[in-house]
């Protein structure tokens, strides 16, 4: 026998107060789902300088590392963005931003672009030089 008191659910917790106090609302598989927005991406904060774009919830994630001299280096970047250009922006945007400028420049530029350029050019980032997979 568990010496925990027992304690309301979450439901119980959170229901809704309109109405009668007494109704509790469906379980959520019992809820009907609701619809999806028709926007491709949800905004979640309203636009700020014209230079800016609003900030939009994203639907995938990844983890990438980078040295410290590399995160040294887009911090000096994003605080040079603030300071100097009255840009403030995370290092996620900073990132997804550097990542578009890269694949626009391959896009147009293909085998001339900067991006197959530098994988070329190998160095100690290149799984081939590592044996790393990736």
């Amino acid at each position: 026998m568990s010496r925990r008191a027992p304690l309301p659910g979450a439901s119980e917790l959170f229901r809704l107060t309109s109405g009668n106090a007494l109704e509790f609302p469906a379980p959520a598989e019992a809820r009907e789902p609701e619809p999806e927005p028709e926007q491709p991406r949800r905004l979640i904060r309203g636009a700020g300088a014209k230079s800016s774009t609003p900030r939009q919830k994203h639907d995938a994630k990844i983890t990438v590392y980078v040295s410290g001299d590399e995160l040294l280096a887009m911090e000096h970047a994003r605080l040079t963005l603030r300071g100097s250009h009255g840009l403030v922006v995370d290092r996620g945007r900073l990132v997804r931003e550097a990542v578009a400028v890269l694949l626009a420049d391959f896009d147009e530029y293909g085998e001339d672009s900067v991006l197959v350029r530098r994988l070329r050019a190998g160095g100690p980032d290149d799984p081939a030089e590592s044996g790393a997979g990736g």
